[in-house]
């Protein structure tokens, strides 16, 4: 019999509505974040595309429109102000290469930082309005952390992290993940920064009475199951 997988969440660098869910869990329930698997997803650079193709993995990941894409930032700056968040800032990202910012966060990982680095690149992002598929970016904040510099910020150079990066992006597929931050306990599944609450309550046994699981098909080897087009995405996560 297969054993139990951790509770685990997937965020993403670039996602405000992981920036947020993060520090909502930091503020009220930090004892989860060390209890439970962190696992990064980005938009894959054609490289990383071509891995997971070879293992016939395919990411349910769609363009966003751009009316949705001034709703996140109007979203965006209303969550936080209601976190009591004013130096926000917007980032313009332009032909943004993800792998640089989330196979750094691998290299910190390996030295026991991972966690610390998420907090200094989304600091980055979101409050000091720093580019974080910029190379020199990564340095600065790896040599904050007093981690090699070199090693963080050429990470999306290196073909073994890079493997690594690929398959941590396929267990997302295997997964079922669609958007982030995505938690999962069980057999459970929550989507988006408005169920950090259910997600704490699942893991201290406190859930409402919910419906029983029932089998899915793996979604990375179906394909045929994702959405044709469209943006299937709501205001609590980003696609």
């Amino acid at each position: 019999m297969a054993s139990r997988r951790r509770p685990r969440w997937y965020f993403s660098l670039r996602s405000p509505y992981s920036w947020l869910a993060h520090r909502d869990l930091t503020s009220t329930h930090p004892e989860v974040l060390d209890s439970i698997d962190w696992l990064p997803f980005w938009e894959p650079d054609e490289e990383t595309a071509r891995l997971l193709a070879d293992e016939g993995v395919t990411l349910p990941i769609v363009a966003m429109s751009r009316a949705k894409n001034f709703y996140i930032l109007q979203d965006t700056r209303r969550l936080a102000r209601e976190r009591g968040l004013t130096d926000i800032t917007w980032p313009i990202d332009r032909d943004p290469c993800w792998e640089v910012s989330h196979l750094a966060w691998i290299a910190a990982e390996d030295e026991g930082r991972g966690k610390d680095f998420v907090v200094a690149a989304q600091r980055a992002r979101w409050q000091e309005g720093r580019n974080i598929s910029d190379p020199e970016v990564i340095a600065a904040i790896a040599e904050g952390l007093g981690l090699d510099a070199e090693r963080l910020s050429t990470a999306h150079r290196d073909p073994g992290l890079r493997k690594r990066g690929a398959a941590l992006l396929a267990e997302s597929a295997h997964d079922g993940l669609f958007g982030v931050p995505f938690f999962i306990n069980g057999r459970e599944k929550f989507w988006g920064v408005d169920r950090v609450a259910p997600f704490v309550r699942s893991l201290h046994g406190t859930e409402r009475p919910g419906t029983p699981a029932v089998r899915e098909p793996d979604p990375a080897a179906r394909a045929d199951l994702l959405p044709a087009a469209g943006d299937q995405g709501h205001a609590g996560g980003c696609g």
